[in-house]
C-alpha cells in the first residue's frame, strides 16, 4: 500500500510555462480533462494564491447571486477552479483587471474547454494566456519514475492518467469509474442525450476508429444514430479532451490527396479499456497493435507540445494511392515528417512514405524521422530513428 507520504508527485512542465507568463498576462487560464491534475498542479506551484473551487455550492451561488460582493473577497491572486460553472463572473473580472492593471491577478481553471473558452472570447479576450494540462507525458512520469522504459505495451495499457500512479488505482477501475462519473457527465452537460446506451456505444464505436480515417456518416449509421447526432456527440467528447481529430497538410501536392481527418484518444489507457483489452499478452497480438502505438505516439507529441507551450501545427498526409506520412509537425524551422512503427525491428522500406512526400513535395530541408518500439537511436542516411521514450518536441 502506498501511504500519503510516499507519494512522489512529479513536476508538471505546463507549470514552468506557467509561471513564465504570469508576469505578462493579467490572467491565466488552464484547461484540460477532468483528473488530469490541474488542481493538484496549481495549489502546488502557485502557493501564493487563495484557491476557490466553484464546484462547491455554497461559493457558487455566493458568486452567482453576488458577483460584486463575491470578487471583493476574493479580489487579488486567486485560483477560481471550474470556473466557467458562473460565467457572470468574466464581465466583472474583465472590469478588475483592466482598472488594477496587475499581472497574474486570477488564475482561472476548468475542465470544459467550450464553455470556459466562449467565455473568455466574449469577455477577456486579449487579457488570458491559455495552457492544457493533458495526463502526464513521458518526461513527466520518467522524474516520477513511473514509466516502464523497457515496455511500451505497459504504459500503454496501463494509461497516464495521475491518479493510477499516485493513488495506485488498478487501471481498469479507473477508467470505468472515468467513463461513468465524468465522461457521461461532461457529455451530457454540453449537449443533451436520451439514450445514454446509444452514447456509450458510440464511444465505443470511436475507439475501433483510433488511427483511421473518420467516415461519420458510417460511425453514425453502425450506431444507428442519425449523422448530425454522431457530428455534435464527437464535438462534444472533443471539447471534454476525450478525443481529437488530427487534420490532413493543406498544401496539395496531388489532386488526389486525402482530405478526412483521423480520429485520435488523448490517452491509450481509456482506449484500451474500451476497446476491452485488459493484458500485455492480449494486446500484443490485437490486430489494432500499430494504430494504438500511432495514437499513443502521436498523443504524447501533443501533450509535450501544449505542456511546453509550443504551439506548432500538427497534420497528417496521404493519398488516394495509399502513399502516406503519418504526423507532420510544422514548425518556424519548416517541416518535421514522423512514422510510426511498433515493431522493435528497422526495416528499409519503414521510410517509403517520408521519401515519397519528399520527392513530390520537392523540398529538401525537410527533417525525417522514424519512432520505432525498440530501444536504440540511429542516424541514418533515409533519416533519423528515434525509440519510442526518447521522443520529444
Amino acid at each position: 500500500m502506498i501511504g500519503k507520504q510516499d507519494i512522489v508527485t512529479p513536476i508538471r512542465n505546463i507549470g514552468v510555462a506557467m509561471q513564465k507568463m504570469a508576469s505578462k498576462y493579467q490572467i491565466l487560464a488552464l484547461t484540460g480533462p477532468r483528473q488530469s491534475g490541474k488542481t493538484t498542479m496549481l495549489r502546488a506551484m502557485f502557493t501564493a494564491y487563495r484557491y476557490v473551487n466553484l464546484e462547491n455550492p455554497e461559493l457558487r451561488s455566493f458568486a452567482e447571486n453576488d458577483p460584486k460582493g463575491f470578487l471583493n473577497e476574493y479580489d487579488t491572486f486567486v485560483i477560481f477552479d471550474e470556473v466557467q460553472r458562473v460565467p457572470p463572473l468574466f464581465s466583472y473580472l474583465q472590469a478588475i483587471v483592466d482598472d488594477s492593471g496587475i499581472m497574474g491577478q486570477f488564475i482561472l481553471s476548468g475542465s470544459q474547454n467550450f464553455h470556459l473558452m466562449e467565455n473568455i472570447s466574449q469577455s477577456l479576450a486579449g487579457r488570458v494566456a491559455i495552457f492544457k494540462l493533458f495526463p502526464f507525458d513521458f518526461s513527466e512520469l520518467s522524474s516520477a519514475g513511473w514509466l516502464n522504459r523497457e515496455d511500451y505495451l505497459f504504459n500503454m495499457l496501463k494509461g497516464f492518467y495521475p491518479a493510477i500512479y499516485d493513488r495506485d488505482i488498478p487501471s481498469k477501475t479507473f477508467y470505468s469509474n472515468y467513463v461513468q462519473t465524468y465522461v457521461q457527465r461532461d457529455v451530457t452537460e454540453l449537449i443533451q442525450i436520451r439514450d445514454l446506451r446509444s452514447f456509450q456505444n458510440f464511444l465505443s464505436l470511436c475507439a475501433t476508429r483510433a488511427g483511421q480515417l473518420l467516415n461519420l456518416n458510417a460511425l453514425a449509421n453502425a450506431c444507428g444514430i442519425s449523422q448530425p447526432t454522431a457530428k455534435a456527440w464527437l464535438s462534444a467528447l472533443e471539447n471534454s479532451y476525450i478525443l481529437f481529430q488530427l487534420y490532413p497538410y493543406h498544401k496539395n501536392f496531388s489532386k488526389r490527396i486525402v482530405k478526412t481527418p483521423k480520429l485520435y484518444f488523448y490517452d491509450t489507457g481509456l482506449l484500451c479499456y474500451l476497446l476491452k483489452i485488459s493484458n500485455k499478452e492480449q494486446l500484443h497480438t490485437h490486430a489494432l497493435k500499430g494504430s494504438l502505438f500511432e495514437n499513443m505516439m502521436i498523443a504524447e507529441y501533443m501533450k509535450q507540445m501544449y505542456h511546453q507551450n509550443m504551439l506548432n501545427d500538427l497534420w497528417f498526409w496521404r493519398d488516394s494511392a495509399g502513399h502516406e506520412v503519418d504526423f507532420i509537425i510544422e514548425s518556424e524551422s519548416g517541416l518535421e515528417l514522423v512514422e510510426f512503427k511498433a515493431s522493435m525491428t528497422i526495416m528499409p522500406d519503414m521510410f517509403k512514405g517520408l521519401d515519397y512526400f519528399q520527392k513530390l513535395s520537392g523540398m529538401d530541408n525537410l527533417r525525417k524521422t522514424l519512432v520505432y518500439g525498440g530501444d536504440k537511436a540511429q542516424l541514418r542516411s533515409a533519416g533519423r530513428v528515434l525509440p519510442w521514450k526518447a521522443v520529444a518536441v
